[in-house]
């Protein structure tokens, strides 16, 4: 049994592979697949529908592939394509002869000559695809399949904008048959040297079979019952059926149709070849990233729209050259889509590489069968609508009118079925769109490349943070790269950067696995981040390092739980509070008790408040308290107003108060007066102003606040009855602000 390439030689071969199809671009561009071979055809004077049955042998000749199937492997995949790629330029040289035959035998001999000519070709182009197709398979890493289509892509689109110039330069000089006879020999040169690349790409090696083996036979059934291959075969050929017959008939729409001529409908393609060339890099990128079958939908989704485009174009106009060559760009965009995307899905989901003989025989015959149904049915309904004019509505009407429609008709049919196939990937449809459309694409874009090329240890560092300054998913991949860095900075900035990221399950599980991992000072980073980016999602892990040995780690995570809708850990929270003796560790399970308004451990979070000295941690504790009340920005408003000017900022704040005072004064006689407490407070007396203030909360009706009110209001006068004679402006203010808060937010009608 031949050994399989290794990955190294098969990267080495991949650079012959390009060269190989690159040569073969002027090759088809010149003969049977680019728009020179209709031209040709129209030329020779053959009908559409002699046209169509021309167009179908290639694909009905597929039909041999699972005959040929295990032939090819014994034979040798490589052998078996470098034999019948260079036979099928052998026979096209024979096209040359054309025009002796038609001038000595006439237009009916002219068309059997060309149906043997295509007919040889086809067979040998068969046999060909159905050995390269397995041989593809294996000298490919499966895990560059999209970029390598998108790198071969973009070299082919490169030689088809040479292919096509040089085609529309010769056709626009030339006369008759002249220009044509000089691109078929031409074309048979390049693919020649196609022929040559191509004998240095590895694998493909002949598999005999060994003495005593018995000989392998044809397996049909496991692909004949694989219903993701059927789904895929179903959804393959509904496309075919739309597309085919459409592509092969536009370069005669444009000429009979439109009013272009024959070297402006050739150039066309340079649309088309545009499209994918600035779109292969992209479209291979986003395959191999988010999977084959978003690609392939999106792809589909665009086509639809290039017959419907068709429709409208303008007719026999200086503007309608250029209107069909954007059209021809987004056919190139649609089509380099869809290729991509149905390429990697049947090479990487869709056959398994120890049967990719048996379905890639049965699926070469099968778009072979399409392929030729589908040629065979647009040139005869070309014929049938060949009178067809007008207009229907906003609708122009021609003989191509029918085409397109049928063409839309099936695309959208072939979007459910595309849906139902199993892919690689992990996004559907929905959340690949939203990939795009949240945040800033092209700002993460951006990103991604200055990610990629950062050299030196600060470079790097700054493209990770901008990774996160696009808010789009389109960055998820490289800001998990980042946390896997050598450079320590480098991760640390990954973790701020995803802590600003909008919810992605990756990013979480990546911050969950390195809080429960062995790099505390990242440990504690993560937990704040997982806070940060507020997903519920977290709770669970979070929860976990609660009983983290580190108290470091288990601080960040209480306080992270705060930030959380935790509301089931309040009890396991307030236990904590009350049996932890260390008091970083108390301060972080009282300031989660307070995001997570936990009115029950009101008492336990007062006494903490008196218990503790440090100003920082006391105002820290008050913000909790203020929490359980509610209203968080005008505690905090209140804080920084009274750092300028304490007296004048209480007595604004008391004023406020006095106003709410004032209206159920009204109706209410015991509500007492605030007017000596504010003009104490704004004349700067402090310590009278506090005095004055005990006594108002001694004389409020308690009906008017809720019971956490009330306890932190009696916890207050309690304090700032002990406190005032010592009191200055940088101790037990909190007390304080609690009160004008509560007075201020707890206060009800």
């Amino acid at each position: 049994m031949a050994s399989e390439p290794t990955t190294i030689e098969k990267i080495r071969g991949i650079p012959w592979s390009i060269a190989t199809f690159a040569a073969n671009t002027f090759f088809v561009q010149f003969t049977f697949f680019g728009s020179v071979f209709p031209l040709f055809l129209a030329e020779l004077g053959l009908s559409k529908g002699q046209m169509g049955f021309l167009f179908s042998l290639m694909p009905f000749l597929g039909l041999i592939a699972p005959f040929i199937g295990p032939w090819t492997a014994r034979f040798g995949y490589k052998r078996t394509f470098l034999t019948f790629f260079g036979l099928r330029k052998v026979f096209t040289i024979l096209l040359l002869a054309t025009p002796w035959v038609q001038i000595t035998y006439g237009t009916s001999a002219t068309l059997i000559f060309v149906s043997v000519i295509v007919a040889f070709f086809a067979v040998c182009r068969s046999v060909a695809e159905t050995a390269r197709i397995p041989w593809a398979q294996e000298y490919v890493p499966r895990s560059m399949q999209g970029k390598y289509t998108a790198t071969n892509n973009f070299f082919t689109s490169l030689a088809g904008f040479g292919a096509v110039g040089l085609a529309s330069f010769v056709l626009n000089r030339g006369q008759g048959l002249t220009g044509f006879m000089i691109l078929i020999a031409a074309g048979v040169f390049a693919g020649m040297i196609g022929v040559w690349c191509s004998a240095f790409i590895p694998g493909g090696a002949p598999r005999p079979i060994a003495p005593g083996e018995a000989k392998p036979q044809r397996d049909l059934g496991d692909a004949l019952h694989d219903r993701n291959f059927l789904l895929y075969l179903g959804c393959v050929g509904i496309i075919i059926l739309a597309t085919v017959p459409v592509s092969s008939f536009i370069p005669l729409y444009m000429t009979e149709s439109v009013g272009l001529s024959k070297s402006s409908a050739v150039l066309l393609q340079i649309g088309t070849l545009t499209g994918t060339l600035v779109t292969s890099y992209l479209w291979g990128w986003v395959a191999d990233r988010y999977g084959s079958k978003p690609v392939m939908l999106l792809g589909i989704g665009l086509r639809m729209l290039i017959p419907l485009a068709l429709i409208f174009i303008p007719r026999g106009l200086p503007i309608s050259l250029y209107i069909a060559i954007g059209i021809s760009l987004m056919q190139g965009i649609a089509d380099m889509g869809w290729g991509i995307g149905s390429t990697r899905i049947l090479y990487v989901s869709v056959v398994p590489p120890e049967k990719k003989s048996d379905y890639m025989a049965l699926y070469f015959a099968w778009i072979g069968v399409l392929g030729g149904i589908s040629q065979l049915a647009g040139g005869q309904i070309l014929n049938l609508t060949s009178g067809l004019s007008g207009n229907l509505g906003p609708f122009p009407l021609d003989p191509y009118t029918p085409l397109f429609l049928s063409g839309i008709f099936l695309m959208a049919v072939s979007l459910p079925v595309a849906r139902r196939m199993k892919a690689d990937n992990e996004f559907g449809l929905g959340q690949f769109a939203g990939i795009f459309l949240r945040g800033n694409p092209f700002l993460a874009m951006g990103s991604l490349i200055r990610y990629q090329v950062a050299r030196s240890e600060e470079a790097a560092v700054l493209s990770t943070e901008r990774l996160a300054g696009a808010r789009s998913l389109l960055t998820v991949d490289e800001l998990l790269d980042a946390l896997h860095d050598p450079r320590f900075q480098v991760r640390v900035e990954a973790i701020i950067s995803i802590a600003r990221m909008p919810y992605e399950p990756r990013l979480l599980q990546a911050l969950s696995e390195i809080l429960h991992g062995t790099e505390l000072a990242l440990s504690t980073m993560a937990a704040w981040a997982l806070g940060r980016i507020g997903n519920d999602e977290a709770i669970p892990t979070l929860q976990a390092a609660l009983d983290s040995p580190y108290h470091s780690i288990r601080a960040h995570a209480a306080r992270a739980l705060g930030k959380l809708s935790a509301a089931a850990l309040v009890p396991e929270l307030h236990q904590r509070l009350g049996s932890e003796e260390d008091k970083g560790l108390r301060m972080a399970y009282a300031s989660a008790l307070g995001n997570l308004h936990a009115t029950a451990a009101v008492d336990d979070l007062l006494q903490f408040l008196y218990e503790t000295n440090n100003p920082k941690a006391r105002l820290e504790l008050a913000l909790a308290l203020a929490r359980l009340i509610g209203q968080e920005h005008r505690f905090i408003h209140l804080v920084r107003a009274t750092r300028d000017d304490l007296g004048t900022a209480i007595a604004q704040a008391l004023t406020a108060v006095k106003k709410k005072f004032d209206r159920v004064a009204e109706k209410e006689e015991n509500i007492p007066a605030l007017d000596e407490c504010i003009t104490a407070f704004a004349r700067g007396h402090i310590g009278e102003g506090i005095t004055a203030l005990v006594a108002i909360l001694h004389a409020l009706p308690v009906d008017h606040f809720d019971e956490t009110s009330r306890r932190i209001l009696a916890q207050c006068a309690l304090r700032l009855d002990e406190f005032h004679e010592s009191h200055t402006e940088e101790t037990h203010i909190e007390y304080l602000l609690l009160t004008l808060h509560v007075l201020d937010t707890g206060w009800h009608p």
